[in-house]
């Protein structure tokens, strides 16, 4: 099914983007190691950036999907919540500049006439921040996103319903965690790395019952 294979490929190409390769280039509070680790593994860093746009991609497509798949169920609420993933969507493709400005920064001496190696790294730190801090909003909507999925899910008589309820759940949980985030600064309480795996739960639900689901929503016709 075109959803979960989209959620599967947007899983691996995430983990090996942020997990692997972002968080090995920055490291936080040390924006001259940072800037050194970044010009050291420049090609590693365009790679995450372009890594990120797949991302982007494969979320249109997923938002896609899921209206397609959903919207049995109620056609305004499933156009709603892809608005939702396609809002999530802009906004880190908007984040995504940050990273093209820090790639500027960083890409000769003429900047250095201007301000000096401290400043530079400074503002690289900057841009990486602004680019967390701007992706962390996009995902408000994302949580928006999966509260609604879930609803939808728990609606529908072809999808077990549980899977609605870790949706529900997993939603409430980057809604809790990023709202507050922005809201307070200090508040980061993580509810959404212990509470958030519902989507991670239902692509394999897709992947290994997706393709019966045809079957689910018309019982009468696949006995023919």
């Amino acid at each position: 099914m075109v959803a979960g294979s989209g959620l599967l490929i947007m899983t691996v190409v995430y983990i090996l983007t942020d997990f692997y390769a972002l968080q090995t280039l920055i490291v936080p509070l040390d924006a001259t190691e940072t800037a050194d680790n970044i010009l050291a593994g420049e090609g590693l860093f365009r790679m995450a950036v372009y890594g990120l746009i797949i991302v982007i991609i494969l979320d249109v497509l997923v938002a896609w999907a899921l209206y397609v798949l959903l919207r049995p169920v109620n056609r305004s609420l499933s156009l709603l919540m892809a608005w939702f993933r396609l809002v999530y969507a802009t906004v880190l493709s908007f984040s995504l500049v940050f990273l093209v400005i820090v790639l500027l920064i960083l890409s000769g001496d003429d900047y250095l006439t201007v301000s000096g190696t401290d400043q530079l790294h400074a503002l690289v730190m900057l841009s990486l921040n602004a680019f967390r801090d701007g992706w962390a909003l996009g995902l408000v909507f994302f949580g928006l996103h999966l509260t609604l999925l879930g609803y939808l899910v728990l609606r529908s008589d072809y999808i077990p319903g549980i899977l609605g309820l870790l949706l529900i759940v997993a939603g409430l949980s980057y809604l809790i965690d990023y709202s507050g985030r922005f809201l307070f600064p200090r508040f980061d309480p993580g509810i959404s790395l212990v509470l958030g795996w519902g989507e991670l739960i239902f692509m394999f639900w897709l992947l290994l019952k997706g393709h019966k689901i045809s079957e689910m929503k018309n019982p009468d016709e696949a006995s023919r």
